[in-house]
């Protein structure tokens, strides 16, 4: 099994039946606005799994289902029925004005999994924090919540399949609640801005490798690029790497298009 990344919370999992695809979004970055998981990949795509509506997750993940007519799985409040059709938010539409047909769609609840084929995908309670963005002389805040699109249903995944387990944990403040969890591989945020702003900052991280105790840990959704800022969310990975395998755990910093084998 091999496992792919492509910026923010953006990854490829494949073992030769299966190509699970997280996060289909977009890269925010004004001189590579394009899909962070390219184009030439997604109609091998077999499973799409969607952990919230922001457009560096959310935003090519109909492209990719209408080319690869894989499920689509994502948080239960992100799709809705209307006249016997399944919608899901709008991956490019303005906040929560718009909603637009999906197939094979599966939502759940945090603790509710789906079995499809031989992979089995469970929901995973996630957070996502405030963000706050400085653009020039004013900063942009988002608080998530009820009726805003930022975070919308911000849920992680527990993926089990060909003897293996990987969790993801979307884009995450910490949380008690993943103590024990014990997968294969964990892939985790690490570009918090403190004070449980954004995502886990990487102290944060730390404790919840610590309390979630994986073999391996991909640390991700760090020193990413939105519009003009070359680096959003700093992080030091190389600290991060070095207090988790103080723990005896491996740790994997990837960048783009990085491949490792589990």
């Amino acid at each position: 099994m091999k496992i792919r990344h492509f910026l923010y919370n953006a990854f490829l999992i494949e073992d030769g039946q299966n190509k699970i695809a997280i996060d289909p979004g977009q890269n925010l970055w004004i001189f590579k606005l394009r899909s962070l998981i390219p184009k030439t990949e997604w109609k091998s795509i077999t499973h799409i799994l969607i952990t919230h509506g922001d457009p560096d997750h959310h935003w090519q993940s109909d492209r990719v289902s209408e080319a690869s007519n894989a499920p689509v799985v994502c948080g239960k409040d992100l799709a809705r029925v209307e006249d016997g059709k399944t919608l899901l938010v709008d991956p490019r539409g303005k906040e929560l004005t718009s909603w637009i047909p999906f197939e094979n769609v599966h939502a759940l609840d945090v603790g509710e999994s789906v079995i499809l084929g031989d992979v089995e995908i469970e929901a995973v309670k996630s957070v996502h924090g405030p963000i706050v963005v400085p653009i020039l002389w004013f900063t942009i805040k988002k608080q998530p919540g009820p009726g805003e699109r930022t975070g919308l249903v911000s849920i992680g995944f527990k993926i089990t399949f060909d003897g293996k387990t990987i969790v993801n944990l979307g884009d995450s403040i910490f949380l008690e609640e993943w103590t024990g969890l014990k997968p294969d591989v964990l892939m985790l945020p690490i570009g918090g801005l403190g004070e449980n702003t954004w995502t886990m900052d990487v102290s944060d991280a730390i404790e919840a490798v610590k309390r979630i105790a994986p073999k391996k840990v991909i640390p991700c959704h760090y020193n990413v690029s939105f519009l003009w800022i070359r680096n959003i969310a700093s992080a030091d990975d190389q600290l991060f790497k070095r207090e988790v395998e103080k723990l005896g755990i491996e740790c994997h910093i990837m960048q783009y298009g990085d491949e490792i084998e589990i």
